[in-house]
C-alpha cells in the first residue's frame, strides 16, 4: 500500500483534499448539536432530574444574571441607581431572543429577595429563549454591552451565566494554532528542513480536521458533549504530529544511509508505519476503556477522540507516503543533500548524545533507576489529597465579568447562592420537610415553589460554596438523615449534587476502568513482543506516570501552585470526569512510547540475543525521536491553557506533565535501567504460552531484497570461489540455500591493517544480520543469508565510521575498506 500511495501520490492527495472540503461543506451547512448530559442512571440526582422534567416539561432557555453593586453608603434601591439600571433592563427585555427579565424593581415584595440585606448588591435574571449553546453570541454581547453601559462612578455592573461565559472564550482554534506553531519550531530545529517540518503538521491538520468535522455531523445523531471536540483535537494533534514524525524520521534515515527515496519510504512505512498502526490501536483501546465506566457523558468523548486518532493514523499511512513522493530527496535539508552527495551514506550505528546517554544508563542502571523512581514518587505525593468535584465561574480569572458577578453574588447573598440544591418530591404536601430542612446545619435559606403536576420543588441554598467539602456533607446529610426522618420520598438534585454523584461514581468505578485498560495493554504487548516481563514493566510504568501526572495536576489546580502565572483562574477541585479521560489518553500515549522504544530493542534482541546491546541500541536509536515527539506533545497540550475552558486547561496541563515525565524520565531512564537490571529475563516467555499466542508482529519479518543497482559501492571487488574463503559458514544449520559471504581487509589509507574494527551487515530494513571484528591482519568475514542488497557498516576506535551499500550474489564477495583517522564513534 505504501508503494501504491507513493507512486499514485496525486490521486491520494486529491482524495484527501476532497474529503476535507466535502466534510467541511457538510459541517458548515448542518452546524453542531452538542449536548451536555451529565446525569447518571441509578443516582439520586438523576431521579430528581426526572421528576423536575415531569413537573416542568417545557424547560425554559438559559438563565443568566445581571448583578450590580454600589459603593458604601449607597443602596441599590436609590432613585439614581434605578434610573440607570431599569432602562437597561427594559432594553434587554425588548431584545429579540430574550424571553424574560426578572427585575428586583418590578415588585417591591417579590423583588426584595433579589437585593442583599445591606442593599448594596442586587441582581436581575435574564432568561433567553434558547439554551446557552444556541443563543447567538451577537445577542449575548448586546446584553452585556447594554447592561454595562449603565455603569457610572460608584455603580459596578457585572454579568454571569453560561451564555455570558461563551463570549469570554478565545476565538475557536487559538489553542490549536499556538500548539501547531510551537510544534513547527520544534520540528524545524529537529529536521533543519521546511519541507520535512511541514509534513507532520499537514498530517495532523488533515486528521484533526476530518475528525472534528465528522464529530460535528455525528452530534446530530448521538449525544456529543461540548468538551469532546476540544479533547479530540488535543489528542489528535498530539498523535497526528507524533506518528508522522516517527515515519518521516525513519524515511530520512534511510535516504541518509543511501537508499532511494521510494525504497526508503516503503521501508519506513513497513517498519515505523507498522508501529504507528499498533500504537494507534492501543490508543483507541485505551479510549474505549472509558465505556467500562457506563457514563453516557463519556460515550461522546470516546467517539470524538477515537475517530480523530483513527483518521490521524490513516493519514499517516496513506497521505504521508504520497507527500513523501512529491518531495523526493527534498525531505532532507540542502546541507544534508550536499553532504550525502559528497561523502556518501552515513554509518548505520547511532552516535551523538543519545548514544552516550544510552551507554551511561548501561553502566549505572541501579543509581539511575533509583533516582528516577524517587523523582516520580515525590511528584506523586499530592495525589493523596485529590478531591473530585466541579469547576464553575468561581474558578474563572479575576478579570472576567463572570468571576466578578460570582463573587458579588457570594458576598451579597452567601457563598451557597451560586450553587443551590433542589429537593424534589412527588407529592404536594412538603411543609414538614421544608421546616426540617430549614433547621438543618449548613442551610442558609429554603424556598418551596408551588407544586406542579404533583411534584414539589424545594430550593435549598447552602451556607458554603458549591465546591466546598461542607456542601458535599450537607447533601449527604439531607439524603441520609433529614429526608428519611421527614418521612417523604424526596431526592436531592441540582448541578452541585449531579457533580457530587459523578465524582462518587467515578471513584467507585475507576479501579475497574484502570484494570481494564491495563489488562488490554498487557495482552497487546504480550502478543507483540512475546514476553511476560516487558508488558508487566510497561503496566507498572504507566501507573507510575499516571500517579505523578495527577500529583502535578493536584498541585496546580487544587492547591493553586502557579495558577495566576498560568492565567487559569482560581484553584478548586479536579473536574469529576477528568481522571477517566486523562487516564485513557495517558495510557494510550504511554503505550505509544513503549511500543516505539521496545520494538527497536526487540528487533535487536531477535538478531543478537544480547540483552545489553538490545537495550543500548534501542535506546540510542529511539530516545532522540521519542524526546522530540514528547516535546511537540508538550507544546500542543500546554497551548490548551489558552482554550478558555477550565477542563481543557486541566487536561492540557495534566497531559503535558504526563508526557514530559513519561518521555524524559520513564522511557529514557527508568525503563532502560530496569531492563538492564532484568537482563535476559526481559524476553522470557513460557514455552507452552508461546505456542498458544497468536502472532502479531510490530516489526516486519526480514525478506531478501530484489537486486537493484547500487551506486554507492565504490570500492572495487571481485568474486572468488567458495573454497578460497576460510570460515565461510555456507550451509550452516539454519541458513537458507544460496547463502553467501562478504570478506576482505580493513586497512588505513597507508595500507596498514586495522585490528579490532567492528563490521555490521544490515538488511535494507535496518535489521542486523551479522557482526564481526577484524583480525590482526585486518581480515574479516561476514555472512549474508542470501543474494541481494545489503549495508555494511564499519567502525573502529580513532577512525571515522564508514557505511557502504553492496550487492551480494550467489558467490562470495571480496570487499576491502579503507578507514581514515577521524572522530571516535560515540557508540563504540
Amino acid at each position: 500500500m505504501a508503494r501504491w500511495c507513493y507512486r499514485h501520490r496525486l490521486v491520494v492527495l486529491v482524495l484527501w483534499v476532497g474529503a476535507l472540503f466535502g466534510l467541511g461543506a457538510a459541517g458548515a451547512s448542518a452546524g453542531t448539536n452538542y449536548s451536555n448530559v451529565f446525569s447518571l442512571p441509578d443516582t439520586d440526582s438523576k431521579r430528581a432530574y426526572d421528576l423536575m422534567t415531569k413537573a416542568f416539561p417545557q424547560s425554559a432557555g438559559d438563565t443568566d444574571t445581571v448583578v450590580w453593586h454600589v459603593d458604601e453608603g449607597a443602596s441599590a434601591r436609590d432613585a439614581d441607581v434605578r434610573s440607570r439600571v431599569e432602562p437597561a433592563l427594559e432594553e434587554i427585555a425588548g431584545m429579540k431572543g430574550v424571553g424574560e427579565v426578572t427585575s428586583p424593581y418590578a415588585s417591591e415584595q417579590a423583588g426584595a429577595a433579589q437585593i442583599s440585606r445591606d442593599g448594596r448588591i442586587a441582581y436581575a435574571q435574564v432568561t433567553f429563549a434558547e439554551e446557552a449553546n444556541s443563543v447567538p453570541k451577537e445577542l449575548v454581547q448586546d446584553v452585556v454591552d447594554t447592561a454595562q453601559n449603565a455603569e457610572r462612578a460608584g455603580l459596578q455592573v457585572e454579568l454571569g451565566g453560561q451564555a455570558i461565559t461563551r463570549i469570554q472564550e478565545p476565538p475557536t482554534g487559538i489553542a490549536e494554532m499556538v500548539g501547531i506553531a510551537a510544534a513547527a519550531v520544534v520540528l524545524f530545529l529537529a529536521f533543519g528542513s521546511l519541507f520535512a517540518m511541514a509534513l507532520p503538521i499537514v498530517i495532523a491538520v488533515f486528521g484533526v480536521g476530518l475528525g472534528m468535522l465528522s464529530t460535528m455531523l455525528l452530534s446530530h445523531v448521538t449525544d456529543i458533549p461540548e468538551v469532546a471536540p476540544l479533547l479530540g483535537s488535543l489528542i489528535g494533534l498530539g498523535v497526528g504530529i507524533d506518528y508522522a514524525l516517527f515515519i518521516v524520521t525513519r524515511h530520512r534515515r534511510g535516504i541518509l544511509r543511501g537508499m532511494e527515496p521510494e525504497e526508503s519510504a516503503v521501508q519506513a512505512l513497513n517498519t515505523s508505519g507498522r508501529a504507528v498502526l499498533f500504537a494507534g490501536g492501543t490508543v483507541c483501546i485505551a479510549l474505549a476503556g472509558m465505556l467500562v465506566m457506563n457514563m453516557r457523558f463519556l460515550d461522546g468523548v470516546v467517539i470524538a477522540a477515537s475517530l480523530t486518532v483513527v483518521l490521524s493514523v490513516l493519514a499517516a499511512i496513506t497521505l504521508l507516503p504520497s507527500l513523501l513522493g512529491l518531495l523526493g530527496p527534498r525531505v532532507l535539508s540542502r546541507r544534508q543533500r550536499r553532504h550525502l552527495a559528497a561523502t556518501g551514506p552515513e554509518p548505520a550505528e547511532a552516535s551523538g548524545l543519545a548514544a552516550r546517554w544510552s551507554s551511561y544508563v548501561q553502566k549505572r542502571p541501579r543509581s539511575i533507576a533509583a533516582l528516577a523512581f524517587v523523582v516520580m514518587a515525590f511528584l506523586a505525593l499530592p495525589l493523596l489529597s485529590l478531591r473530585l468535584g466541579a469547576t464553575d465561574q468561581g474558578n474563572h480569572q479575576e478579570s472576567t465579568t463572570t468571576r466578578q458577578a460570582y463573587d458579588l453574588l457570594a458576598e451579597g447573598f452567601g457563598p451557597g447562592f451560586n450553587g443551590p440544591l433542589q429537593v424534589v418530591a412527588e407529592q404536594a404536601d412538603t411543609g414538614n420537610l421544608v421546616a426540617t430542612i430549614r433547621e438543618t446545619e449548613g442551610v442558609a435559606r429554603v424556598a418551596a415553589a408551588p407544586p406542579a403536576n404533583g411534584v414539589s420543588v424545594i430550593n435549598v441554598v447552602p451556607t458554603t460554596s458549591p465546591q466546598s467539602e461542607e456542601t458535599d456533607q450537607l447533601i449527604d446529610r439531607l439524603r441520609g438523615d433529614v429526608i428519611p426522618k421527614a418521612g417523604v420520598d424526596a431526592h436531592v438534585g441540582g448541578v452541585t449534587a449531579v457533580f457530587k454523584d459523578f465524582a462518587a461514581v467515578t471513584g467507585d468505578r475507576l479501579p475497574y476502568f484502570v484494570g481494564a485498560i491495563i489488562t488490554l495493554g498487557f495482552l497487546l504487548l504480550l502478543v507483540a513482543f512475546r514476553s511476560l516481563v516487558v508488558p508487566l514493566t510497561a503496566a507498572l510504568m504507566n501507573l507510575i506516570a499516571a500517579a505523578a501526572s495527577f500529583g502535578v495536576l493536584v498541585a496546580v489546580f487544587q492547591w493553586g501552585w502557579g495558577t495566576e502565572i498560568l492565567g487559569i483562574g482560581k484553584e478548586g477541585p479536579i473536574t469529576a470526569f477528568l481522571p477517566v479521560i486523562m487516564l485513557s489518553l495517558l495510557f494510550g500515549l504511554s503505550m505509544d512510547y513503549q511500543v516505539f522504544l521496545v520494538s527497536r530493542m526487540h528487533e535487536e534482541w531477535v538478531h543478537t540475543k544480547d540483552n545489553a546491546r538490545a537495550v543500548r541500541v534501542g535506546l540510542a536509536e529511539t530516545s532522540r525521536v521519542i524526546n522530540c515527539a514528547a516535546l511537540i506533545m508538550i507544546c500542543v497540550f500546554s497551548a490548551f491553557v489558552l482554550s478558555g475552558d477550565m477542563e481543557g486547561a486541566m487536561a492540557g496541563i495534566g497531559l503535558a506533565a504526563a508526557v514530559a515525565l513519561d518521555a524524559f524520565i520513564l522511557r529514557t531512564a527508568l525503563v532502560p535501567a530496569a531492563m538492564h537490571l532484568l537482563g535476559r529475563a526481559n524476553w522470557w516467555l513460557p514455552a507452552g504460552l508461546e505456542k498458544r499466542l497468536p502472532h502479531l508482529a510490530v516489526e516486519p519479518r526480514e525478506a531478501p531484497d530484489e537486486p537493484a543497482p547500487v551506486p554507492h559501492a565504490r570500492v572495487p571487488h571481485s568474486s572468488v570461489p567458495h573454497s578460497s574463503v576460510p570460515h565461510a559458514r555456507v550451509g550452516e544449520p539454519g541458513r537458507e540455500d544460496g547463502a553467501s559471504v562478504v570478506h576482505g581487509f580493513i586497512r588505513t589509507t597507508e595500507g596498514d591493517p586495522v585490528e579490532g574494527a567492528t563490521l555490521t551487515l544490515l538488511s535494507k530494513g535496518g535489521g542486523q544480520l551479522d557482526r564481526v571484528t577484524s583480525l590482526a591482519d585486518g581480515s574479516y568475514i561476514v555472512a549474508a543469508p542470501s543474494a541481494g542488497a545489503y549495508l555494511l557498516a564499519v567502525t573502529a576506535p580513532g577512525y571515522a565510521s564508514r557505511a557502504r551499500h553492496l550487492m551480494v550474489a550467489d558467490e562470495p564477495l571480496v570487499y576491502d575498506v579503507e578507514l581514515v583517522v577521524g572522530e571516535m564513534d560515540a557508540v563504540n
